[in-house]
C-alpha cells in the first residue's frame, strides 16, 4: 500500500512491524516475519534511507521506527514536490510547444505545414516514421532515451532498421548507458552494429530524436512521454540546431563497453554519477533524474546517497557546493542536460 511511497513490500512489512512491536529488535523482526536476519537488516537500511528508522541503544546496535505522523507526513510532501515538478515541467513544454506553434502559424498556413507538423498518437507517429525510414537516402541520426528499450520498440524498429542499412543510410544511434541494464537492449544495440551501424552510449539524453538526410527531424511534444504526440520539424535553422545538438552528445557519447564497466575521470566518479551531480545542481528531483538517466527512481535515489556520502554532505545543496568546489561539476565525462 506504500509503494507509492518508494517502499516496496518487505520494507513495509517490517515497518509496521516495528510500529506494532517497538520492543522488537533485528532478531525479533526476523523471527516475527519469517525473514532471515540479513534481509531484515536490509529492509532497515532502506527504511534508515528514506528517515523511517532510526538507530539507538546503548550497543548502537538497536533499532526504531519513526512515527508515521513525522516519517510518512514527510515521504508523502517530497512525493507531492516531486508531483507538482512533473506538471510544472509538462506545463512548460506545452506552453513552449503552443508558442512554436503559434509562431509558425503567424508566418501563414503554407508555411507552418511546410516546416512543422503535429502527430497525434503512437499510431500516427509510427507510420510517418516509417515514410521518413523507407525515403531517407544517405543518413540517420537518433537518440534513443528511455533507457532499456520495450520489446514492441525494438520489434517496430527492426525491419526499418534493417532495410535502410541494406541501402546503404549511414547510421548513427546514442542510447543511454543504463542499457547495461537490459540485455535485450544490448543484443540489438550489437545487432545494429554488425548491420553497419555506430552506436554510442551517453550517460544522460536531452530528449527522444531522429533527424533523417540532415533535412527533417522528429521529436516528441512532451519529451516525458514520447507517445503522446510528436513534431515534425523541417527548415534548415531548426534542423541544423539538433543535428549540432546530436553531434555535440556523440563527440561526448562512448563506444558500447564490451565489458560493461562504466567509465570513471580523473575524479574517480562514473559519467552517470558525474550526469547525477549535473542533474541536481540544476534543482531536478530524483523522478527527473532518474527519467533524464533511463534508471528507476531507486538507483537515482542510491547514487545521489552515495555522491553526498563520498563529499560528506548534509544536503543535496551542500552536496553541489563541495562538487563545485572541487571542480567536479566541470570535470564529467557526459553531459547533464537543464
Amino acid at each position: 500500500m506504500l509503494s507509492a511511497l518508494g517502499l516496496d513490500h518487505e520494507a513495509e512489512s517490517v515497518y509496521r512491524a516495528m510500529l506494532a512491536r517497538p520492543d522488537l529488535g533485528v532478531a525479533g523482526l526476523a523471527e516475527e516475519l519469517g525473514l532471515p536476519v540479513e534481509r531484515i537488516r536490509r529492509a532497515c537500511d532502506t527504511l534508515a534511507r528514506m528517515t523511517l528508522v532510526g538507530h539507538g541503544g546503548g550497543d548502537g546496535s538497536g533499532v526504531h521506527a519513526v512515527s508515521p505522523d513525522v516519517g510518512l507526513t514527510s515521504l508523502l510532501a517530497e512525493r507531492e514536490a516531486d508531483l507538482a515538478e512533473r506538471q510544472r515541467e509538462l506545463a512548460v513544454t506545452r506552453a513552449s510547444v503552443a508558442r512554436l506553434l503559434s509562431d509558425y502559424d503567424r508566418r501563414g498556413p503554407a508555411r507552418r505545414r511546410a516546416d512543422v507538423r503535429l502527430l497525434d498518437g503512437i499510431d500516427e507517429i509510427r507510420f510517418r516514421i516509417g515514410e521518413l525510414a523507407r525515403t531517407c537516402e544517405g543518413e540517420l541520426m537518433a537518440f534513443a532515451d528511455g533507457g532499456p528499450q520495450s520489446a514492441q520498440t525494438m520489434a517496430a524498429s527492426r525491419p526499418l532498421d534493417e532495410e535502410q542499412l541494406g541501402r546503404g543510410v549511414r547510421m548513427r544511434t546514442v542510447y543511454l548507458s543504463s542499457i547495461a541494464n537490459s540485455p535485450a537492449t544490448v543484443e540489438y544495440a550489437r545487432w545494429l552494429e554488425e548491420l553497419g551501424a555506430s552506436v554510442r552510449t551517453a550517460s544522460a539524453l536531452p530528449m527522444r530524436m531522429t533527424i533523417y538526410d540532415r533535412r527533417t527531424a522528429v521529436v516528441p511534444t512532451d519529451p516525458e512521454d514520447a507517445t503522446a504526440g510528436a513534431l515534425v520539424l523541417r527548415g534548415s535553422g531548426l534542423v541544423a540546431a539538433l543535428c549540432a545538438l546530436f553531434e555535440h552528445v556523440w563527440q561526448e557519447a562512448v563506444p558500447l563497453d564490451g565489458d560493461g564497466r562504466a567509465r570513471r575521470s580523473g575524479s574517480g566518479l562514473s559519467d552517470q554519477a558525474h550526469a547525477v551531480l549535473g542533474l541536481l545542481a540544476q534543482g531536478h528531483t530524483d523522478d527527473v533524474v532518474a527519467r533524464r538517466l533511463g534508471v528507476s527512481v531507486r538507483t537515482a535515489r542510491r547514487i545521489t546517497a552515495e555522491l553526498m556520502e563520498r563529499l560528506g554532505a548534509r544536503s543535496r545543496f551542500q552536496a553541489g557546493v563541495v562538487a563545485g568546489e572541487r571542480g567536479w561539476l566541470q570535470g564529467g565525462d557526459g553531459p547533464a542536460f537543464p
